[in-house]
């Protein structure tokens, strides 16, 4: 029987497989990513846009869980790698509008390869990779 204090071992903890699982992942990204010129949460972030074309920075934040002292750096990058606008709303100047540019959607073409090619370096099989999204999905 173990003692009072075997819940602070780092084996009983959920979220040290989690935080290290995460760690190694973006890792394996970011090769992939270094060819295509992007971080790992510039990566997302130009997924966001492609999937939505036109965001506030506020919808973005919260589709990413990027608060926006980590969101604004990024997309001035973002925006001067050419790949995104930042306009503020005609309807309301408060608001920051992210759009996709010309550039940003040629660059899908060239991320389209990237989860193939991560899901190769990860030794899960279909089944596995399911049910561990449908997992992480619970916790989100």
């Amino acid at each position: 029987m173990g003692n009072e204090y075997d819940m602070l071992k780092l084996d009983n903890q959920i979220c040290f497989p989690l935080y290290v699982a995460s760690k190694e992942i973006i890792r394996k990204y970011k090769p992939f990513l270094d060819e295509i010129n992007l971080t790992y949460t510039q990566y997302i972030a130009m997924m966001a846009m492609w999937e939505h074309k036109e965001l506030s920075v506020k919808e973005l934040g919260e589709l990413l869980y990027l608060d926006s002292g980590t969101l604004t750096p990024l997309l001035k990058t973002l925006e001067k790698k050419g790949y995104i606008d930042r306009k503020r709303s005609t309807q309301d100047e408060r608001i920051m509008q992210v759009s996709l540019t010309d550039e940003g959607e040629k660059l899908k073409k060239k991320a389209l390869s990237v989860p193939t090619k991560v899901a190769e370096c990860v030794p899960l099989s279909n089944e596995d990779a399911a049910e561990l999204y449908r997992l992480l999905h619970l916790i989100m």
